[in-house]
């Protein structure tokens, strides 16, 4: 290879700004490789992996690393046209607490109708199940929750014999949502789990819901109903299993009750405005800001014009990127929740005595990722460039149509739980590296390159790395809203056709 010389049209790399002083390698490079950038001969002085970055030009020490035309970064050291860039020769600019002044962007939504819709593609839908409260569900499930990690097995057990029962038929699924909590807990993390846990009995994707509890935990049944508010009594029931004889047969009797309601629900056309959906990253590598992420911004925009929702989290991943989404606030109420958004965070890393900027992961370095700002400035492509129209704290839930922000940290499972939890059917997950979890609504996987694809098909559900290949971003969005209009119909991901669905809840504080 050495002495080769290619170039940009063979897409070997790719130069995200005209501001950049890096390019990523789209395919491994090798020392000695001559590539030609902007007319421009430049020689590789190190083999660049895949997804990884080369400088174009050479840079100071102390001098900024420019990806997608922002800092992410400053040279520890001298570094040379053609080096490879990695998290060994940049570091971050990150520290400390930020003053923030609110710089209003122009309207993102000024091509919309006037009731907020993108009529350009007409009026869409999907099947879903209309509740009798208003909501509306992709999924019709039965859900076992204890309200305390005592009562795990007992939901487990109970959610295994009604599916036995009744062989899976007449609802989408029967599961079980262990967890450890619900006793010996104080404060937020108290207050965290009995939110996490009402969101659960009130979201749509439930066709029915059995609450087993134990008797003298914290979390008592009598007291989370008075936080539930109102509920269907043909569909949420509750069992306190020291206060019955046989839990096992009471839990039962009241399963089949929930079972014969939701059994008969059915689905019918919803316009595609309803849909929620949970914006969420992990495993990312450096294809996710180029290809996975901005797929994730131009469907999140899209549904957006169709006057549907979506909610970004990962807070600690908007750290270096905070202030494009603050500035992209609706108004400056919007703007100040989402300083609190931010600091609070920081304030909580502070409180612990742990480094605010501790990111990116090894797997992320190894896919490419450097610096903090760098992973940020990709995470938060995922929302595309809608107007911010809510803050939302943990535990809340959605009551403002369009672009969210929510309070939660990076860890994917506590983020996803969370996502759901707010009132998202679906959550659209984006990967470099690969995972195969999934939460209690249906949890899609993207990855940000083929070769994941074709090595993971049991885990990934869709592959955006087509748009560093052979498609545009808006053609291979125009297959994903087809997709994701069939998984709101019913189509199965494949976290579902292996039952991998779990839940985990933000704990911050002390364990009794």
């Amino acid at each position: 290879m050495a002495g080769q010389a290619r170039h940009d049209k063979e897409k070997v790399f790719l130069k995200i700004n005209p501001a950049d002083n890096v390019a990523v390698a789209l395919t491994d490079l090798h020392a000695g490789e001559q590539l030609t950038v902007d007319g421009q001969a430049i020689t590789i002085r190190s083999n660049v992996p895949a997804g990884h970055k080369f400088a174009l030009t050479d840079i100071p020490e102390n001098g900024d690393v420019i990806k997608y035309g922002y800092p992410i970064g400053h040279a520890r050291q001298p570094i040379l046209q053609g080096d490879w860039v990695n998290e060994k020769t940049i570091k971050t600019n990150l520290s400390g607490l930020l003053d923030y002044e609110y710089h209003p962007v122009d309207n993102q939504e000024s091509q919309l109708t006037n009731d907020g819709r993108d009529d350009s593609c007409g009026h869409l839908s999907f099947k879903g199940y209309k509740r009798a409260n208003g909501d509306v569900g992709v999924r019709n499930e039965i859900w076992v929750i204890p309200t305390v990690g005592c009562v795990n097995g007992t939901a487990n057990v109970l959610a295994e014999k009604l599916r036995q029962e009744t062989q899976g038929k007449g609802v989408d699924a029967i599961v079980a949502y262990p967890h450890n909590y619900g006793c010996s807990q104080l404060g937020d993390d108290h207050e965290n789990t009995r939110k996490i846990l009402r969101d659960m009995v009130l979201h749509p994707n439930a066709g029915g819901i059995l609450m087993v509890g134990l008797g003298c935990e914290n979390n008592q049944i009598s007291a989370f109903k008075e936080l539930l508010g109102e509920w269907d009594d043909s569909r949420v029931k509750f069992i306190e299993t020291q206060k019955v004889e046989d839990e096992y047969e009471t839990g039962m009797q009241l399963l089949r009750e929930i079972y014969e309601t939701a059994s008969n629900d059915v689905r019918s056309d919803v316009p595609l405005s309803e849909l929620k959906i949970g914006l969420k990253c992990g495993g990312s590598d450096g294809f996710s800001g180029i290809t996975a992420n901005p797929l994730l911004g131009v469907f999140s925009d899209f549904l957006i014009a169709q006057g549907g929702s979506t909610v970004l989290t990962e807070v600690p991943e908007m750290f270096g990127a905070e202030t494009i989404l603050m500035n992209r606030c609706v108004n400056e109420t919007m703007f100040d929740k989402t300083v609190h958004l931010i600091n609070d965070f920081k304030d909580y890393f502070m409180r612990n005595e742990q480094p605010v900027y501790e990111n990116p992961s090894p797997g992320n370095k190894a896919g490419g990722i450097s610096t903090l700002e760098e992973k940020s400035l990709g995470c938060t492509q995922k929302c595309g460039k809608s107007l911010v129209k809510d803050v939302l704290k943990y535990g809340d839930r959605i009551h403002t149509k369009g672009l969210n922000l929510l309070s939660a940290p990076g860890n994917d499972l506590v983020a996803a739980t969370a996502l759901a939890a707010c009132g998202c059917h679906l959550v659209l997950f984006t990967t470099g590296r690969g995972t195969p979890f999934g939460t209690f609504v249906p949890t899609l996987k993207v990855s940000t390159n083929t070769l994941l694809y074709q090595r993971k098909p049991g885990w990934i559900d869709f592959n955006a790395g087509t748009i560093v290949e052979n498609e545009t971003i808006n053609e291979v969005n125009e297959r994903f809203i087809e997709y994701i209009i069939r998984v709101a119909s019913g189509e199965p991901v494949n976290n579902e056709k292996k039952g991998y669905r779990e839940i985990a809840i933000f704990k911050t504080g002390v364990t009794l």
